[in-house]
C-alpha cells in the first residue's frame, strides 16, 4: 500500500502470514492426528523397519510443521505490545517456509509408506519422489524463479520493478 507507515504494513504483512498460516495448519493437524493413531492398528506391527522409519520421519516432520505454523501465533502473544512486530513478520515468514518444508516431508512419507505397505518399495519410491518434485517445484521452486525475475528486471534497468514501498 503506497500510504501506509512502516508499522501499518508489518500489521497487514503479519495478518497475511497467519492467514496462509490457517489455510496450511488444518491440512498439517489433520495427517499429524491420523499418523498418531496408526501405531495403534493392527496392521502396524507387520511394518517391517524401514518402514517404521519412514513412519517416525513422517510423524516427526509433520510435528515440526505443526509447531513452524503454530509458532507466529504463540510468539505474537508473547510480544505482544512489545513494538516487535516487524521482528515478528521476519521470523513468521521463516516458520513458514520451514513448516511447508517439514509438510513437504510429511506428507511424502506418509505417502511412501502407505504405497510400499499397499503395493512394493519401487512404486512407492518412484511416487515419494515424484510428489516431493511436485511439492519443491509448486512450494519453493517456481516461487524462487519468480523473485529472480522480479530482482533481474529491478535491476537491469529495463521492465517495470515493483516500487520498493509495495513490496511485501
Amino acid at each position: 500500500m503506497k500510504n501506509e507507515s512502516q508499522a501499518e504494513r508489518a500489521d497487514r504483512n503479519f495478518v497475511e502470514l497467519l492467514q496462509g498460516a490457517r489455510v496450511a495448519v488444518t491440512g498439517v493437524q489433520v495427517l499429524f492426528a491420523f499418523l498418531l493413531t496408526v501405531p495403534f492398528s493392527s496392521g502396524f506391527t507387520r511394518l517391517d523397519a524401514a518402514d517404521r522409519w519412514l513412519y517416525y520421519a513422517a510423524l516427526v516432520s509433520a510435528a515440526i510443521a505443526s509447531i513452524c505454523y503454530i509458532a507466529p501465533t504463540a510468539q505474537h502473544r508473547v510480544l505482544f505490545r512489545q513494538g516487535r512486530k516487524e521482528t515478528l513478520v521476519r521470523r513468521s515468514n521463516l516458520y513458514g517456509l520451514l513448516g511447508a518444508l517439514a509438510l513437504a516431508v510429511s506428507m511424502t512419507t506418509a505417502a511412501m509408506l502407505v504405497i510400499d505397505y499397499l503395493f512394493d518399495v519401487a512404486l512407492a519410491s518412484i511416487t515419494a519422489g515424484l510428489l516431493a518434485l511436485v511439492a519443491l517445484w509448486t512450494w519453493f521452486g517456481q516461487p524462487a524463479l519468480d523473485r529472480s525475475d522480479q530482482s533481474s528486471s529491478s535491476s537491469g534497468g529495463g521492465g517495470s520493478a515493483v516500487p520498493s514501498s509495495s513490496r511485501d
